[in-house]
């Protein structure tokens, strides 16, 4: 994908940076070369955004192109917005107070080029100010009011009043901002579509594994998708991209979906989308929705304070105790007695005011049968953890054990528990799911949708291999071309 700098009059554009076409305003807004590019990251480094001037048009004409320019007309709106500033100072109140805890002035200036500063104990501010703002280079405004500081305003920075001493600086961070945090991967063609995929780096249950992360590239590049692994500190970034894959672990109340809500809302083709993310964390949800429309569950009561009393009656002992929220087996309980149920509801539900009980059913593995795009994709059992009923075990020492994973043909899994699972999948959406399913006889019961299912190497795919990669990026290239014709996905 071409990189665009573009500014009033390259001229004057003071620095050198590789890799990247410097246009003129004028250039941009009337060459044909440009409007029929077929895609871009742009750079709007205009002297000016005012509403109708070039600097305007050049963001409002790169979105109609299918640009990504930076910034993009809503930024350019936010930036003039007190209501905006009002929203900001609030929600980073906590980060500003301790970023400028050293400063002895009533007043304070930072200069933020591509969410870095000269000093680095800025950056952590800088950056969430860019992620916030999504313009290039910019110029904050605070002031202290009753020993607080408080954002008064944000602008951005015309490269003409860029300070000598610091052009060596912001070449640099922009080379590194252009080639991306973590580097790109080495292909031999040039990629058609850009790809972004959100890890954590540090999480000690991935979804996948660095080993299964590196098949996903490898699968892209065969089919010219070029990759690039992204953090929650990327969040700004997300415009320069045509598709987001999640491996992190989701919930709500996190990054994960708001990462989701931005890349849907720019149009890119997302996996886990902001709706399955929604439906699939939240066992409530999930609950309401297999019993509505008839998929087999074990027998499941939301529970609330009102309807305690029974339970047991219903249900029996043991009884399974799902927090609303939770993932890889963590808020999940399993009460042996009466004293142990009125324990843990009361745990869970001073911390939610509804949740999902259910009837324990002995099984020495579950099924998951993982769906893509509404069609099955792998089969496993994944085995309890060794003398647990759980998959996953975790220690006192905050380690974790797991049972064995053993994966089969999806063609001779039963019939009846991919179509069971298909069923439940297909509530949720057209994404990538991962279906927890008990075998109790010749009954099968969903347990839960997982919007993020585990896929590592040697694991889920010791069936299909390199192929299940590769239909992952074959669906991706599938809807991104789709959604270029104008035919949009819901993915």
């Amino acid at each position: 994908m071409a990189i665009l700098i573009v500014v009033n009059d390259p001229r004057q554009w003071p620095f050198q940076i590789p890799d990247v076409e410097l246009v003129s305003a004028r250039n941009y807004l009337t060459k044909p070369e440009y409007s029929e590019l077929r895609s871009a990251k742009l750079f709007n480094l205009c002297r000016s955004y005012r509403y109708q001037s070039a600097g305007y048009y050049v963001s409002l004409l790169a979105e109609a192109r299918g640009h990504r320019p930076l910034p993009d007309v809503m930024t350019i709106q936010d930036l003039k917005s007190q209501a905006m500033m009002r929203l900001v100072s609030g929600e980073l109140d906590d980060l500003i107070q301790s970023s400028l805890t050293r400063i002895q002035s009533k007043k304070f200036t930072l200069s933020i080029y591509f969410g870095r500063n000269l000093t680095r104990r800025y950056d952590r501010l800088c950056l969430q100010l860019f992620n916030m703002f999504r313009s290039p280079l910019l110029r904050a405004q605070f002031s202290k009011e009753k020993d607080r500081w408080q954002l008064k305003s944000i602008s951005t920075i015309a490269t003409s009043e860029i300070p000598p001493s610091h052009r060596e600086f912001i070449a640099s961070v922009a080379a590194e901002h252009f080639a991306g945090r973590t580097g790109r991967v080495r292909r031999k063609a040039i990629p058609r579509y850009d790809l972004a995929i959100l890890q954590n780096p540090d999480d000690p249950q991935p979804p996948s594994d660095p080993k299964a992360i590196q098949k996903f590239i490898k699968a892209a590049d065969a089919l010219c998708i070029g990759v690039e692994l992204i953090t929650r500190d990327d969040y700004a970034r997300l415009s320069e991209f045509d598709a987001l894959f999640i491996r992190e672990t989701t919930y709500v109340n996190h990054h994960t979906y708001r990462f989701s809500r931005r890349a849907a809302s720019e149009g890119l083709v997302v996996i886990d989308d902001p709706v399955s993310i929604l439906r699939c964390t939240n066992k409530v949800y999930l609950a309401e929705l297999l019993a509505r429309n008839k998929v087999p569950t074990p027998k499941t009561v939301v529970v609330h304070k009102d309807n305690i009393n029974g339970l047991a009656e219903q249900l029996g002992y043991p009884v399974v105790l799902k927090k609303p929220d939770s993932a890889f087996s963590a808020g999940v309980t399993k009460a042996d007695d009466e004293l142990q149920l009125k324990d843990q509801l009361t745990r869970l539900l001073d911390e939610s005011d509804l949740v999902v009980a259910q009837e324990f059913l002995p099984t020495t593995f579950d099924w998951r049968i993982g769906v893509l795009d509404g069609r099955p994709l792998f089969a496993c059992k994944y085995h309890m953890a060794p003398k647990h009923w759980q998959i996953i075990k975790q220690d006192t020492d905050d380690q974790h054990r797991y049972g064995r994973v053993e994966t089969i043909p999806v063609e001779v899994a039963p019939r009846r528990v991919v179509s069971v699972a298909l069923k439940a999948a297909n509530l949720i959406g057209n994404g990538l799911y991962g279906v927890d399913v008990k075998q109790s006889g010749n009954q099968f019961y969903v347990i839960e949708v997982n919007d993020n299912p585990t896929i590592d190497s040697g694991l889920e795919d010791s069936i299909l291999r390199d192929e299940l990669y590769r239909r992952i990026m074959q669906t991706f290239l599938t809807r991104i071309e789709q959604r270029k014709a104008g035919l949009g996905t819901n993915g």
